[in-house]
This record gives structure tokens, C-alpha cells and sequence, in this order.
């Protein structure tokens, strides 16, 4: 069991490292493009591909999971995947082409079957993609999958960048996503051996499972993408534009350090789901690393908002200010709350994950029909922040009884973080109101920098002076003190040598 811990850590930190540096180069996307086109493109295409969410439902089987959580798969299994993920993406194109006029009139954008049709392509290419990738995941060699994730992602991003300099509209980021694709299935042949054949010798095994995956991928997509229609159809492209750049801003320090290291330790519950006890330390490490991280994270962002977009995104977009505020708080509870359903779904509870997530749609889309008719755009994001305020205690509530946590367990999570981001946040905001924002762009970065090295060295120190007083437990806070001591005495180690080489060199 020491090995799985070993390789679920090693996995993560892959992982952790893959959202990083995919979330780095998506920031400088997003802040390049945020300059080159207007809100109105954002909005567009966040439209166009919300519906091609919408049809990619239908493929969203997540036959990788039912393969990672066999241990028993066999290669009729990765054929079986193969196939039905091809059948499926391919009536998904041809759903999205057959109804691009009908949604371009509903919503009266006369630019909507063109981009559909193209979208529709990248659909069918997806469904190309070699099964055999699925094993990065199950063997936990996800540093095969870095390499695998983060040469798409660089291809994307270069081809998005260079069309937005010259067409400066939204075909741009059109052609980013499908070149992106076209990559992911090139690559998936080139860095896997595994060659799939049509075959559905395992159908019934693979639905018998995978249907309640397909039941919570609907749930998660009106989770997820429901504002983009109610928003869509009540603000317009320009509302939607304002609140899908302000989600993508306000969520990048949350969800994408925990959406990596969720993706890393699911292979590793499965294995500990046979010994209660050890599952239950597993996910108390996990969800104690994501919360260390994800709520000061969360909260610098929303504490330095008011400094963040006029120098990141520009003049137009100061309306985001509030919304990433109000949003960047959903996304400290999303993220904390985001590993529990890797944690069902390893015990083999996925019916528990549907019931949960059955009850936060149901809430969210009643509070974002009530407040964005109300509040406008900010009514989605105050939407969201009630509904995870609503579902938190819920969640927690039903994990506790699965995995017999008590609130000790709990309070030994949360404490030190939570007090360590009180004062980061309260730091950061008085730092802002003594230091009133400058015009010109080199003193608001230097404000900016200040404020988050201020907010780095307060929650830090806090954290460690909670930790100490705590009897230095096991942790975040004592596997990167360890790390980071290796690392400074492995430097002074070799800058000895080298000196000593040097008196050797200059002797007589």
C-alpha cells in the first residue's frame, strides 16, 4: 500500500505540474486574447461550444473510468471503448450540423451554423482518439500523460494566438480547439503502441456501469454549463462574454490545482477501496493538500481582483471586478468539495454521487432563473456562491458516514488553512486601501506584485507558526519543508565541491 501512496503522490505532482503549465499558457492565451477581441467573440463561442457540450452528452459514457476501475480489463474491453466512443462522437457531429439553424435562430446569431459545422468536425476527430492512453492513468505513469496533455496544449495555443493577431475575431479560437484535437488523436497513436479495432464483444459489461456515469455527466453539464444558456439567452453575448472570462479567471487557482491531483489519485482509491481505513487516510491526505492550496489561492484572487483586471484584461472588462470576487469564493468550495466524487465512484457508489449532484443542479438552476433575471450577469455568480454554500455541508456530511470521519478529522483539515487565509485576505485588502491605484501600468504591476508577495509570506507564516504549535503533524507543511530541505542541502553540497575543487585547482 506504501507503493500506491508513493505513486498516487509522485502522480500528482504530475499532474499538479501538467495544470500548471497548461493553465500558465492558457492565462497568457486568455490575457493576449482578452486584448485582440471583444467580448462579444468570448460569448459566442462560449455559446456555440455549450451546445456541442450539450450533444457530446451522448458520448459521455466515461468509458476510461469503467476501464481504470476494472482491474480485470482485457483488450475486448479497450476495443469495446474504442468503438463505442467513434460511434458516439460521430452522431454527435452529425447532431450538431443538423440543428446549427435552429440554434443559430433561437438565439438570432446568424454566426452559429458556421461555427457549429466546424465544431461538429472536432467532435468526430475526438472520437478517434487510441483507447490505449486510458493505461497513463491506470498504471499511474502520469508523467507519459504530461507529455501527452502538454504538447496539445502548447500546438493549441500557438495556432490560437497567431490567427487572433491576424483575423482579431473568434475564428480564432475556433481553430485553436480543433487543431488541438486533431493533435490529441495524432499523439495518441504516436505515444502508445495499442492499436484498437472495431468490436463490441464487452457492450453490456461497459453500460452496465457506465450509465450511471452517463447519469452524472448530464448532471455535471447543467451544473456547469446551464449559466451559459440562461445567461446566453437573458444578457446576451456580451453578458455571457464578461462571465465566461470572469469564471476562467476566478477558478484558475482552484480547480486547477485540485482538478490534476483529483485525476492522479483516483487509480490509487480505487486500489484502497478494499481496506475502508487506509481509504479513508488517502483521502484525508489528499483533501488536506487541495484545501492548503486551493483556499488562499481562491482568496488572493478575490482579494486583489481590484488590481488584477485593469492591468490583466484592460479597461472593458472592469465589470468582471465583482464577478470574479463573488466567484473565486464558489471555487475555493468547488474545489474542496470536487475529490469526493473520485472518492464514490472508487468505492463503487456512483448512485451517491448522482443524488448529490441531482440536488445542486436543482438548487443552481432555480437560483441562476431567479437572479440573473434579477441582478443580471452578477446574478450568476452570486448563483453559484449559494448553491456550493447550500451543498458543502451536504457533501461532507454524506463522506463523513461513508468513510466514518468525524469532525476532529475535519477540524484538523480546515483549521490551520482557513486561519491563514483570514489574515492573507485581510492583509492584501489593507495593503489596497493604503495604496491607492496608480495610472500608469508599471506602478499598478508593482502594486499588484507587492500584494500578492504580501499575501505569499502572511498566509506562509501563519501556517507554520499554526504548525508548529500543533507538534508538527503529518502534512503539506512537513512533506515540503522535507523536500525543500533535501533540495538546500543537496545545493550546498555541490556548491562545497565545487569550492573545494577550486582551492584544488589554485593551489600551488
Amino acid at each position: 500500500m506504501r507503493e500506491i501512496t508513493r505513486k498516487m503522490a509522485k502522480g500528482a505532482a504530475w499532474m499538479v505540474a501538467f495544470k500548471l503549465s497548461e493553465r500558465s499558457i492558457g492565462l497568457v492565451s486568455t490575457l493576449i486574447l482578452a486584448r485582440l477581441l471583444m467580448p462579444s467573440d468570448f460569448g459566442m463561442v462560449a455559446l456555440a461550444t455549450s451546445f456541442v457540450a450539450v450533444l457530446e452528452l451522448l458520448a459521455s459514457f466515461n468509458f476510461d473510468v469503467v476501464l481504470i476501475q476494472n482491474p480485470n480489463a482485457e483488450g475486448r474491453h479497450y476495443n469495446t471503448a474504442w468503438t463505442l466512443n467513434v460511434l458516439l462522437h460521430f452522431a454527435c457531429g452529425l447532431l450538431l450540423v443538423a440543428l446549427a439553424v435552429p440554434v443559430a435562430r433561437f438565439y438570432g446569431e446568424l454566426r452559429l451554423p458556421a461555427v457549429m459545422a466546424f465544431l461538429a468536425l472536432g467532435s468526430m476527430i475526438q472520437g478517434l482518439q487510441n483507447i490505449g492512453v486510458v493505461a497513463f492513468q491506470k498504471d499511474l505513469e502520469l508523467h507519459k500523460e504530461f507529455n501527452f496533455q502538454i504538447i496539445k496544449k502548447i500546438t493549441g495555443f500557438v495556432v490560437t494566438t497567431t490567427l487572433a493577431i491576424v483575423l482579431r475575431n473568434y475564428w480564432a479560437l475556433i481553430a485553436g480547439m480543433l487543431t488541438t484535437r486533431l493533435v490529441g488523436v495524432a499523439l495518441s497513436y504516436a505515444y502508445h503502441p495499442y492499436r484498437p479495432r472495431f468490436s463490441l464483444a464487452a457492450y453490456r459489461e461497459m453500460f452496465n456501469y457506465s450509465r450511471w456515469l452517463f447519469v452524472n455527466n448530464v448532471l455535471f453539464f447543467l451544473n456547469n454549463r446551464s449559466a451559459d444558456f440562461i445567461v446566453g439567452k437573458i444578457a446576451g453575448s456580451h453578458g455571457l462574454g464578461l462571465y465566461s472570462v470572469s469564471y476562467e479567471i476566478s477558478n484558475l487557482p482552484t480547480t486547477e490545482l485540485s482538478a490534476p491531483i483529483n485525476r492522479a489519485v483516483f487509480p490509487a482509491y480505487s486500489r484502497m477501496s478494499r481496506d475502508p481505513a487506509v481509504l479513508r487516510k488517502g483521502f484525508l491526505d489528499v483533501i488536506t493538500t487541495i484545501v492548503m492550496f486551493a483556499l488562499p489561492a481562491g482568496a488572493g484572487i478575490a482579494a486583489t481582483a481590484g488590481m488584477l483586471v485593469p492591468v490583466v484584461l484592460g479597461d472593458k472588462w472592469l465589470q468582471a471586478i465583482g464577478l470574479i470576487q463573488v466567484l473565486a469564493f464558489f471555487g475555493i468550495l468547488n474545489a474542496m468539495q470536487g475529490n469526493t466524487t473520485y472518492l464514490f465512484l472508487a468505492m463503487g457508489q456512483p448512485k451517491t454521487t448522482t443524488y448529490l449532484t441531482s440536488a445542486r443542479v436543482a438548487v443552481l438552476i432555480s437560483l441562476l432563473y431567479v437572479l440573473v433575471r434579477k441582478m443580471g450577469v452578477a446574478g450568476s455568480a452570486w448563483a453559484f456562491l449559494v448553491t456550493e454554500l447550500v451543498m458543502t455541508p451536504m457533501v461532507f456530511i454524506t463522506v463523513s458516514k461513508k468513510l466514518g470521519l468525524s469532525f476532529e478529522h475535519l477540524h484538523r483539515v480546515l483549521l490551520r488553512p482557513c486561519l491563514a487565509t483570514v489574515v492573507m485576505f485581510w492583509s492584501v485588502r489593507c495593503l489596497e486601501r493604503a495604496w491607492p491605484g496608480p495610472v500608469e501600468v508599471p506602478f499598478q504591476l508593482l502594486r499588484l506584485g507587492t500584494a500578492l508577495l504580501l499575501g505569499f509570506v502572511a498566509y506562509s507564516a501563519v501556517v507554520l507558526v499554526l504548525w508548529n504549535w500543533s507538534s508538527r503533524p503529518e502534512g503539506p507543511e512537513k512533506y515540503l519543508l522535507g523536500r525543500a530541505s533535501f533540495y538546500f542541502r543537496n545545493w550546498l553540497g555541490r556548491t562545497s565541491i565545487e569550492g573545494d575543487s577550486k582551492i584544488v585547482e589554485s593551489g600551488p
